[in-house]
């Protein structure tokens, strides 16, 4: 996620694939697996997730988390299980494929991002989820993040057999360590979400009690220390939303087709030319986690609506809405001196950026990309950098 978000996808296979012969190098061919369930998933209603069991973790469990996706499967189609003898994220798949691991192994980073984990005891709520009928014999095993999950078991194109493969870190941690240069930098990313977050101080540790209507929630990064995040569903989304209404808004009243690129530079152009605005809106037309039923609004309307006014008020709100959940004075008390923003919506949008300047009273560095496959090879070179040190 980019960190997105934060949450993981389930996939359910027998453990291990087959190697066939390809043209140039060895081919992984897997077994019998489900189709990928990603976070974006909503099966699983507000009354369904009431009726689960409350988890001995600090998370609360929400729609698209693996465990709650085994339980929707167990309520609604039990048979549907029954081939499967393992579970994890498809890059927990990939790594144990590559390995040729008897189980899938998982890092506490995705496995918090599932439900029923406790991040202290680094265990699954093995009594919780046995004693509700959930099949405990799918969840994979538990290894540390920056750990070695095995190596290779064959050649694979310019990848000789027997290298170290780490176990598969979280999207959004691999995403935070790719640009965070101190422990006292924030990362800002703004793409189709937004997130924000930021490591908590040394010993730190959560509130053991799920909390839902919590806007900001706290996952397990590296070495025992966690990161705050808050991760709004409304992001860049949100603009392509109002780019979407104009062009068809166009076609209605004047039976003109536009391109939506078109669209979203003109509205950007309008937006840097008219530097402030009264009008407010609140950008939430996807809800929040912690506030699913919010919806968007817009005050403070005066005759001098301009599309200027209006983008610009969009593209404020969406900062504005972050920081709601995540204010200022708290990423201060966190000791937090620096704001990183990345993203793809940000980096095309020269409004986003002034709103984001004009919002945080901190530095903000520009530019840096959040890439997760950077911070999963930098995670892996540290680690192999400080065992030859030692």
């Amino acid at each position: 996620m980019w960190l997105s978000q934060v949450l993981n996808p389930v996939l359910l296979g027998p453990t291990g694939c087959e190697w066939t012969e390809g043209g140039i190098s060895p081919v992984l061919a897997p077994r019998a697996v489900s189709h990928l369930v990603t976070w974006q998933d909503g099966r699983c209603s507000r009354e369904f997730l009431a009726s689960l069991p409350q988890p001995k973790s600090h998370l609360s469990v929400a729609t698209g988390f693996g465990c709650a996706t085994i339980f929707w499967l167990l309520k609604n189609c039990p048979e549907f299980l029954k081939p499967y003898d393992a579970a994890g994220t498809v890059h927990d798949y990939v790594v144990a494929m590559l390995c040729g691991l008897p189980r899938p192994l998982m890092s506490d980073q995705n496995a918090a991002s599932w439900g029923y984990f406790n991040t202290q005891s680094q265990s699954w709520n093995m009594e919780i989820l046995r004693s509700s009928g959930f099949p405990v014999h799918l969840l994979p095993d538990i290894a540390e993040p920056g750990s070695v999950a095995g190596r290779t078991s064959r050649v694979w194109f310019e990848i000789p057999k027997g290298t170290q493969v780490g176990v598969a870190l979280g999207d959004l941690q691999a995403s935070v360590y790719s640009c965070m240069a101190q422990r006292t930098d924030a990362v800002l990313n703004i793409s189709t979400s937004v997130q924000l977050a930021a490591s908590m101080p040394s010993g730190f540790q959560p509130a053991q009690t799920p909390d839902p209507a919590a806007p900001v929630a706290y996952f397990p990064y590296f070495d025992g220390t966690y990161l705050g995040v808050a991760a709004s569903l409304n992001g860049g989304n949100v603009l392509a939303v109002f780019v979407h209404m104009l062009v068809q808004w166009t076609a209605d009243l004047a039976g003109l087709e536009v391109e939506e690129s078109t669209v979203y530079s003109r509205i950007i152009q309008a937006a840097v030319q008219q530097t402030d605005t009264h009008l407010t809106i609140t950008p939430t037309v996807l809800g929040e986690r912690h506030l699913p039923d919010q919806l968007a609004s817009v005050t403070r309307i005066s005759p001098d609506l301009s599309l200027g006014h209006v983008a610009r008020a969009l593209c404020r709100g969406i900062v504005e809405n972050l920081l709601s959940m995540l204010p200022v004075r708290q990423l201060q008390e966190w000791g937090v001196q620096r704001v990183v923003g990345s993203g793809s919506a940000l980096s095309r949008n020269e409004v986003l950026k002034q709103e984001v300047q004009r919002a945080f009273p901190l530095p903000v560095s520009f530019g840096q990309d959040v890439d997760a496959a950077v911070g999963a090879a930098l995670v892996m070179l540290r680690r192999n950098l400080s065992q030859k040190e030692s």
